[in-house]
């Protein structure tokens, strides 16, 4: 054989060997990584001290509401009916619903508490037990991974969406925002500025044109470019609105139809309307099957019970709680958490 040849092989193969590790390199380091379901533990641990204090901090209008009530109850001498009478609309005022209020203070008395301090820990351990559940993490199985964010208008969605798209892509993934609110003016160009924020493309379509086509395309684009996630926004609209629940059910068939499966329906709730919110809930819920709840605006209420209404109500999973306008200020839902943040001394 010629040497020269042999020159020109013993390159080229150096070269194919050269290509397969950096690909395997790249790989393994996560540059385009499939987003997978993260799994809560069945008995989640406290948070950290530091990140106690400060969802504390956050929540600190709906903790010294409820603590100030708390605090006079659970001091008292005896533990008698009135106690539980008082604590029942301490919970009541909190948001936490008349009937969720009733059970929970059942569930203390059952324990039989024999002192404030007694009772105090018990009312956490059913508040707890409420919201025990192990499948708030986002649902992310599918490639690329579908999320539709729904709500009513003034909840905080878009700013959400653009949480959720900086958490994934910290966390390597390639993300891919779908701008289906052609119903508000200039709705796009709002999301395409926290698209460019967070380093992430924006699919968008002309004002008026149709929600489910722009869906379409940017789940089209996210499967072209193999992108990990794509996250489609819809307009904001009254749950009693029944043309715009049927645009936005359109929305969901024409991606079920186009993709097999939709990963998360995620309804968009403003901590601050309290009990409001769930007939929201409910309505959606039965329109497009709402898989998770993102509870914002929860560091600017006294209402802060509501998480544990809504999932005592409607048995959905609340999996983020918005407690600042920080980009990092959309956390994971953490059931021990919230609760000692609430009513733990």
């Amino acid at each position: 054989m010629d040497s020269s040849l042999i020159i020109v092989l013993a390159v080229v193969a150096v070269v194919l060997v050269g290509v397969v590790i950096w690909l395997v390199l790249r790989r393994s380091s996560g540059s385009i990584t499939k987003a997978a379901p993260p799994v809560a533990p069945s008995e989640p641990k406290p948070a950290a001290p530091g990140k106690q204090s400060a969802l504390r901090d956050r929540l600190s209008r709906s903790r010294s509401a409820l603590t100030a009530s708390l605090g006079g109850l659970f001091g008292a001498a005896s533990l008698d009916d009135s106690v539980w009478d008082d604590l029942e609309d301490a919970l009541v005022a909190a948001d936490v619903g008349p009937g969720t209020a009733s059970e929970i203070v059942a569930g203390v008395q059952e324990r039989k508490p024999t002192t404030g301090d007694d009772a105090r820990v018990a009312l956490e351990e059913e508040l707890e037990s409420v919201l025990e559940r192990s499948d708030r993490g986002l649902n992310l199985s599918s490639h690329p991974s579908i999320v539709v964010m729904v709500g009513v208008n003034g909840t905080g969605k878009t700013t959400s969406i653009a949480k959720i798209a900086k958490h994934l892509v910290d966390e390597g993934n390639t993300v891919v925002l779908g701008a289906a609110d052609t119903f508000r003016a200039a709705a796009d160009a709002q999301l395409r500025t926290w698209g460019d924020r967070v380093g992430v493309p924006v699919v968008s379509g002309d004002q008026g044109s149709d929600p489910a086509s722009v869906a379409y395309d940017a789940y089209a684009m996210a499967a072209k470019a193999q992108a990990d996630v794509v996250i489609i926004d819809t307009a904001g609209r009254l749950h009693s609105q029944s043309n715009l629940m049927d645009e936005l059910r359109k929305v969901i068939r024409v991606l079920d139809r186009e993709a097999g499966t939709i990963d998360e329906v995620l309804l968009v709730l403003d901590g601050t309307v309290g009990q409001n919110g769930i007939a929201q809930a409910h309505a959606f819920t039965e329109a497009v099957g709402v898989t998770g709840i993102v509870l914002t605006k929860l560091d600017g209420t006294a209402r802060g019970g509501v998480a544990i209404a809504v999932e005592r109500d409607l048995d959905i999973p609340v999996k983020l709680i918005g407690v600042g306008e920080g980009m990092d200020d959309l956390i994971p839902f953490e059931p021990v958490a919230f609760v000692e943040a609430l009513v733990a001394e």
